[in-house]
């Protein structure tokens, strides 16, 4: 990976001044004036980036600039980019370690709504990539059967619900799997933890460890112990359990279950709860380390045509029959999780370039166009013969979008910022949109005809996978 290549060589070029290397990182320049890479190493040391750049020598760089107020920019010579075809490999950053990711969690009342559907996109393609990355991931959907919500929508007091819990979360489930593509590993009912006494063990635990009080015929969680704004209520002055009380039960039983971390998918609704949950678990004597909580704000649709209705409370099963799963798992995922989405779903809907899917769909089904009219066998391609060949400048752009891959994996398994995905898929389809416009792939020239349909093939690799990862379909026609 091109990024850590040059990671080394500056932490090795520090070592050798005899200096303390601090931690840093070597970004993607967003102007092609300031190279392909560049670090701020310089700056956050206070040393001159000159003594830094005379003790780096690698056949990797064309040339190294330093730029203003100290920046140290990397421009990839062209010999190092030739020999990337068929090198690309995402780094197994996760050794083996096990990840809990909880998503969609929709309470069994009704529907899942277009906030569910971003947490569910969210959450099955942060999976995808964690996995990519080498950690072991179960994807968890922890049913909200008990309380009373459920306990009216049992007596059909609910909204006028005359279904049962079993029966919503049954079509919710079906639903889930069937249309939106998802998998979950573990589907894991509230009611369960009343069933195996677990939330009785573990409000005698809390007791034992003198974490609770009562107040006001109520039994208290001292969770400001542990850095919370106020304490909690576990159990009501009725004897009523609250939520609280089974979520502290549900942590513990994934802690024991082995996780080494666990990442929650929250709606916005939920973001005054975390202070509560990292209490639970500092109080359980777990670190507040191993939780992550990405909080999805909210959906909205841009003014737009329904043809099956016109309410404005849209389902998102509606959504997803309207518009597509693939569009809609793409427009979902093109936003941080932190910033409002507005949906256009009449651009969602467009049979044209316009429409980012439909851009990111064509190309993939123009290079299998393209390899099926070469008529040379997979087997065939030889990679590695006359890679010299790729010299123009679209060809190169193409190439540094490809080596991007496992950098974009990597950045993604660190930060959980999945719209990197959907972004990534842009920019490698523009780069092969401009390589394809520039340079004849099938010619006379045999030799570079199968030198550039090497360049095609692995560019219908990276581009597969990237939509897989996305969950979204590689149409080889259309």
């Amino acid at each position: 990976m091109v990024r850590g290549e040059i990671k080394k060589l500056i932490e090795k070029a520090i070592r050798e001044l005899g200096w303390k290397a601090p931690e840093f990182s070597v970004e993607r320049t967003k102007e092609r004036a300031n190279g392909d890479y560049a670090t701020n190493v310089a700056m956050l040391i206070g040393k001159n980036p000159t003594e830094i750049v005379e003790k780096i020598k690698s056949p990797i760089f064309e040339k190294i600039e330093i730029a203003k107020p100290g920046f140290i920019n990397f421009f990839l010579s062209k010999k190092y980019l030739q020999e990337q075809i068929g090198k690309i490999e995402i780094p197994k950053i996760g050794n083996g370690q096990k990840i809990n990711i909880e998503f969609i969690s929709a309470n069994p009342t009704g529907p899942l709504t277009l906030g569910n559907g971003r947490g569910g996109f969210g959450g099955d393609v942060l999976a995808n990539v964690l996995t990519k990355a080498g950690y072991e991931v179960t994807r968890e959907y922890y049913i909200n059967d008990r309380g009373k919500q459920i306990e009216d929508l049992g007596k059909g007091l609910y909204k006028g619900e005359k279904r049962t819990v079993s029966q919503i979360q049954k079509q919710n489930q079906k639903f889930i799997i069937k249309k939106l593509k998802i998998k979950f590993d573990v589907w894991f009912s509230e009611k369960s933890l009343y069933r195996s006494k677990e939330v009785d063990k573990i409000l005698n635990y809390l007791k034992s460890k003198k974490l609770t009080y009562k107040r006001d015929e109520a039994l208290w969680f001292k969770s400001t112990n542990f850095g919370d704004d106020k304490d909690r209520v576990l159990v009501r002055a009725n004897g009523e359990k609250t939520y609280l009380a089974s979520d502290v039960a549900y942590l513990k039983n994934k802690f024991e279950r082995g996780f080494d971390k666990l990442i929650f998918f929250w709606g916005a609704d939920h973001y005054g709860y975390i202070g509560r949950i990292k209490a639970a678990a500092e109080a359980l004597g777990y670190k507040k380390e191993q939780m992550d909580f990405i909080i999805m704000q909210l959906v909205r649709l841009k003014q737009g045509r329904m043809s099956k209705r016109a309410g404005l409370y849209v389902t998102l099963e509606e959504l997803v029959d309207e518009v597509g799963l693939d569009a809609a798992r793409f427009f979902f995922l093109q936003r941080s999780s932190d910033s409002h989405l507005v949906f256009d779903m009449d651009l969602a809907k467009e049979k044209s370039e316009k429409n980012p899917v439909y851009y990111i769909q064509y190309a993939y089904a123009r290079i299998c166009s393209i390899l099926r009219k070469a008529q040379i066998p997979k087997s065939k391609f030889q990679i590695k013969s006359k890679i010299q060949n790729l010299k123009e400048p679209s060809e190169l752009e193409l190439i540094k979008q490809l080596i991007r891959f496992p950098e974009v994996i990597e950045d993604v398994a660190k930060d959980y910022q999945v719209q990197r995905m959907p972004s990534y898929a842009l920019e490698l389809v523009a780069a092969f949109h401009k390589f394809y416009e520039n340079c004849r792939v099938i010619s006379e020239d045999k030799e570079l005809t199968r030198t550039r349909l090497s360049l095609v093939l692995v560019t219908q690799e990276v581009l597969k996978n990237t939509l897989d990862l996305m969950g979204i379909s590689a149409p080889e026609h259309m």
